[in-house]
């Protein structure tokens, strides 16, 4: 028992105890929220999963080191220059947003703010007015391409259409998308139970399965799918079919009573992460509505 006690002793006298002092603490403390607020940021943006992608290699390098696989690791050692420069020419678009942002006057105010808009679900009343506003349009062979925001925020495509920040209502959207109006002309982009911004430009999407039958609005809202989580609901012109994309894939032909049950289901899974429906069916597939 002596012996075990007097190795305990040898092994607390070998160790370094640093006198902390109250500016280490304030450092940690700055250092802590610094990391925090970046994660925060970048879970918001399309970073996020290429973070993710990004630290999947990580634990594929640490399990070669672990188990010495020597011409993996020649190879990642290589390559490791290139691989930095490479991140950084990815996450370019993210870089310059953040950097951005930190000349913007509510920079601060975004950060510490408790009151965050994004928290907000849309309610049951925004269910059945974006509801009733699509089978008005769909009767009559209105086009429309309304976009729903999740977590990743929007701003950027937001910031290319005309700001309305105003209550949705079934009226207002179909009086934007009103052939020969100012506003018919791209896509509308609601946030929480608002409309922030009407004739918005969207990403196309290249996927070459998508057949070729399907105009601009359908591979519009495939791009924003694939950009984003967003969820986007199409009204054709030419037939007036209602379809929806969502993580990369194309619902077609959805009635009344199936887009109600998928915006409630979105609804729920609002601020889920890891949803287990984005596997669903491969990205880039077009999957006709089962009724």
């Amino acid at each position: 028992m002596s012996t075990v006690l007097n190795q305990i002793r040898n092994m607390i006298s070998g160790l370094y105890f640093p006198r902390i002092q109250v500016i280490d603490i304030i450092e940690i403390v700055i250092i802590a929220l610094m990391i925090y607020f970046c994660m925060l940021w970048i879970q918001r943006t399309r970073a996020y999963s290429l973070l993710k992608g990004f630290l999947i290699i990580m634990v594929f390098i640490v399990i070669a080191t672990i188990f010495r696989m020597s011409a993996i690791l020649w190879i990642t050692s290589s390559f490791a220059p290139t691989a930095i420069t490479a991140l950084i020419i990815i996450f370019h678009p993210e870089l310059r947003k953040g950097l951005e942002s930190l000349g913007t006057r509510n920079f601060l105010s975004s950060i510490f703010s408790f009151d965050n808009k994004k928290e907000e679900r849309f309610s049951d009343r925004t269910i059945s007015e974006i509801v009733r506003a699509v089978n008005e349009m769909s009767e009559v062979r209105t086009g429309a391409l309304i976009v729903i925001e999740q977590n990743i925020l929007l701003t950027d495509y937001i910031n290319t259409g005309i700001r309305l920040d105003s209550e949705i209502s079934s009226q207002l959207l179909v009086n934007i998308f009103e052939h020969n109006t100012p506003l018919h002309d791209g896509a509308v982009i609601l946030r929480g139970n608002r409309i922030e911004a009407a004739t918005c430009y969207l990403p196309l999407s290249d996927n070459a399965r998508i057949n070729k039958k399907y105009g601009t609005r359908h591979r519009a809202a495939l791009g924003i799918s694939e950009e984003s989580d967003a969820f986007t609901i199409i009204v054709s012109e030419e037939t007036g079919r209602v379809s929806y994309a969502y993580l990369g894939n194309l619902t077609t032909g959805v009635p009344a009573s199936g887009l109600r049950e998928e915006l409630h289901q979105i609804q729920k899974d609002a601020r889920r992460d890891g949803d287990d429906r984005r596997i669903r069916f491969r990205k880039g597939q077009v999957k006709k509505h089962e009724e």
